[in-house]
């Protein structure tokens, strides 16, 4: 249950990667806005009434249907955000788009495959040791999880002796395995790519910077400030994509491993009981 409380945090947090960066940017246009109007009700009333209208979000009929809508359910600020970090934001938010896909998949598969070995021992142990083969065979069979699926694999050749038991096994763990696996390369793609994307649009940024720079003749604050906006966006954008991810991946290989650990232990308790009382 901890698991998974924390699985729900960290999704939640993956999702507000964005949104807080959006948070940061209304509060910076918040500033400049409110500062802006101030200083226009000093100079003139009417001004003031421009720069209120401006601020002001208005559902305009060129904005696409999906542009209002991102905006009603995310917020105007991520949405502007997202357009000012530049083209690199569309395969950034692809990849944040697959990884939450991959994470919710794999922790409901992780999650179901997660059984209580000692119990599930407990009412096959007794019956291998009674030849009860068939009742051994239904349990395992109707129990979920790669640690019974094995368990069944085995128990349906224990009357051919060990080695066909052992051979079952191993065949069936493999085929587990390569289940359990599943899911790590989009995991690992994303851990991947979203920061190297991000850095990326900073190279992309660098150079509106430095090519308005150029074509000004001058070194200005206001003539790089949009170049160095795309710069840090899509850097923040791409860590904010890695690191949650990166939490996740490093969680279902601990999730993986202690199922690895149940599969042989049970294998092996049944293998050793099947010898025991051959």
């Amino acid at each position: 249950m901890r698991k998974k409380f924390l699985a729900i945090i960290m999704i939640m947090a993956m999702l507000s990667g964005f949104a807080t960066l959006a948070l940061a940017q209304d509060a910076v246009e918040g500033t400049a806005v409110e500062q802006t109007t101030v200083s226009d009700v000093t100079t003139d009333n009417a001004a003031s009434t421009t720069t209120n209208d401006v601020v002001e979000f208005d559902e305009s009929p060129s904005m696409s249907g999906f542009e209002m809508f991102a905006r009603k359910i995310l917020g105007s600020g991520f949405v502007d955000l997202f357009i000012n970090g530049g083209f690199t934001m569309w395969p950034i938010l692809v990849l944040l788009i697959w990884a939450i896909a991959t994470i919710i998949w794999k922790l409901v598969s992780l999650s179901y495959a997660k059984i209580n070995v000692n119990e599930f021992l407990d009412k096959i142990i007794p019956l291998i040791k009674e030849h009860k083969y068939a009742e051994a065979i239904k349990i395992s069979e109707t129990t979920k999880g790669p640690v019974a699926a094995v368990v069944h694999a085995g128990l349906l050749k224990a009357d051919m002796g060990i080695e066909a038991v052992e051979k079952a096994i191993e065949n069936a763990g493999i085929l587990e395995m390569a289940f359990l696996e599943k899911g790590f390369i989009p995991i690992s793609t994303t851990i991947n790519l979203a920061p190297m994307l991000g850095f990326f649009g900073t190279m992309v940024g660098m150079i509106a910077a430095f090519d308005a720079i150029a074509k000004a003749g001058e070194v200005d604050p206001t003539i790089v400030a949009s170049g160095m906006k795309i710069a840090l966006i899509t850097t923040a954008a791409g860590l904010a994509v890695a690191i949650p991810t990166q939490f996740f991946n490093n969680m279902f290989l601990s999730m993986v491993d202690g199922l690895v650990m149940d599969i042989q232990k049970g294998s092996e308790k049944v293998i050793e009981t099947l010898v025991e009382n051959k």
